[in-house]
């Protein structure tokens, strides 16, 4: 809010106004005057009332012959001149012209602060197209003209969408939810990716941003494939090692020569293990990562995927929690088995790591009205800080390196879980407090769950 006080309001000027008072004086002595000599110039002629009318004729006729002149210069004020003129019209006239000169100057600064704006969105990278309410374009910079393949003026007052035929583009902009950016193909080149994001401002006009971001997508597929290659390549070797590291320590559990390095080679498989869990990590981010295309679309029975996720669970808990389950048994899902047996995996898999014994971790598959289904795993863990909340799905990201080098963690569960929704199109919800516990919820989108009948829910817990 400005602290600039309001502007007083603008109240006509009445005859009663001091300066009004002086302008009607003036006024009403120049038509008295004007009476006087025609009634004296009539009256030497004996008729001093005609030569008073005739006189008030004139200087009527005088008025309308200014408004005339001043209705032609307000009609088309850059073919005629304001003319020259005496008393109250030389006045208004002198005003006209002092207000004209002024806006003059206001325009000629305008102008040369639009010329500025132009001129330095026009070195922008990055398009930028000004749209109106209903998406039609009002002006774009150069970048824009070249990502795009406008064309000035022809595209003026066309609607985005009609230029931009792309079906994700066209989701976004009807949908009007712009806090994401979205990827298409730029229309003047295939081999080109675009980021479209569209800003909000003013009285119902928005801002197209347009970055060219094919570069940053080869060096991401370029770390994707590496990541995937040197995955692979770890493999084979990992695999030999963690065999020979198995018949060791079946060796070292026998007094035999091996016997002294027990405690060693049970650390060593122990690390191949968890290796070996990296590299799987890695492999499964990496495929997602690649692109939804690879998701294989099915109806998925996810009440019966919770419960053989709850099932596996308990026995990685080994007693030492306590399982709880509230599932719709009626609810499914569109999506990919694969990505979903993920999703389930790393959250519960991460409850039952960073929640003491004795803790309780309640599983949830249920639909929310309006946004669609929900899968919550909640724990009485430790708890996160707020301010790491943001970073938990990066790659590798640890709120304690320590513990969860300890509790076999790799760091990419949630990575894998965030890129595991984006292919359902959904989104991860995360609530903690230090010391109380977390919840992790999995938003799926309305039009991506079903039901096949009408079941009441079902909860179990142990």
């Amino acid at each position: 809010m400005s602290d600039r006080p309001p502007s007083p309001p603008v109240i006509p000027a009445t005859p009663t106004d001091p300066p009004a008072r002086a302008l009607w004086r003036v006024a009403l002595g120049r038509l008295a005057l004007v009476a006087l000599l025609g009634a004296g110039a009539g009256w030497l002629f004996g008729v001093p009332a005609m030569g008073c009318s005739l006189a008030l004729a004139l200087y009527a006729g005088a008025q309308i012959r200014n408004l005339i002149r001043l209705r032609i210069w307000l009609r088309r004020p850059k073919h005629y001149e304001l003319p020259e003129s005496r008393g109250l019209w030389g006045e208004v006239f002198d005003g006209l012209l002092e207000l004209q000169r002024k806006n003059r100057k206001k325009k000629k600064r305008l102008a040369a602060i639009v010329a500025e704006f132009q001129a330095s969105t026009a070195a922008l990278p990055d398009g930028a197209v000004v749209l109106g309410e209903r998406g039609e374009i009002s002006w774009f910079n150069n970048a824009a003209r070249r990502l795009l393949g406008l064309r000035m003026p022809q595209d003026v007052g066309i609607r985005v969408p009609n230029l931009i035929r792309h079906p994700e583009f066209t989701a976004y902009f009807e949908r009007g939810e712009f806090e994401r950016e979205v990827e298409v193909p730029s229309p003047v080149n295939a081999a080109k990716t675009l980021s479209l994001r569209i800003i909000p401002y003013g009285q119902n006009q928005k801002l197209l941003i347009v970055r060219d971001i094919s570069e940053r997508q080869m060096l991401d597929a370029a770390r994707r494939d590496f990541v995937a290659n040197a995955s692979h390549e770890l493999r084979t070797p990992l695999t030999v090692l963690r065999g020979y590291l198995d018949m060791m320590e079946m060796d070292a559990q026998e007094q035999g020569p091996l016997a002294p390095w027990r405690v060693p080679i049970a650390e060593m498989r122990n690390q191949a293990l968890r290796m070996e869990a990296l590299v799987n990590d890695m492999l499964k981010l990496a495929r997602l990562e690649s692109g939804r295309a690879q998701m294989r679309e099915e109806l998925l029975d996810v009440p019966a995927m919770v419960q053989r996720a709850v099932e596996d669970g308990r026995r990685l808990s080994d007693g030492q929690h306590r399982f709880e389950a509230d599932i719709d048994t009626g609810l499914l899902l569109y999506g990919g088995e694969t990505e979903l047996h993920s999703i389930l995996t790393n959250l519960i898999t991460n409850a039952v790591r960073y929640t003491p014994a004795g803790g309780a971790i309640r599983v949830s598959w249920t639909e929310v009205p309006g946004q669609g289904g929900r899968l919550c795993v909640a724990d009485t863990g430790i708890g996160i800080a707020q301010q790491d909340i943001p970073r938990l799905t990066e790659r590798f990201y640890r709120v304690d390196v320590g513990r969860s080098r300890a509790s076999g963690g790799t760091g990419l569960g949630l990575s894998i879980v965030k890129h595991a929704l984006e292919a359902f199109d959904g989104r991860l919800d995360i609530e903690s407090e230090v010391g109380v516990g977390s919840t992790f919820s999995c938003i799926f989108p309305p039009q991506r769950i079903t039901r096949r009948s009408s079941k009441p829910a079902a909860a179990t817990s142990q």
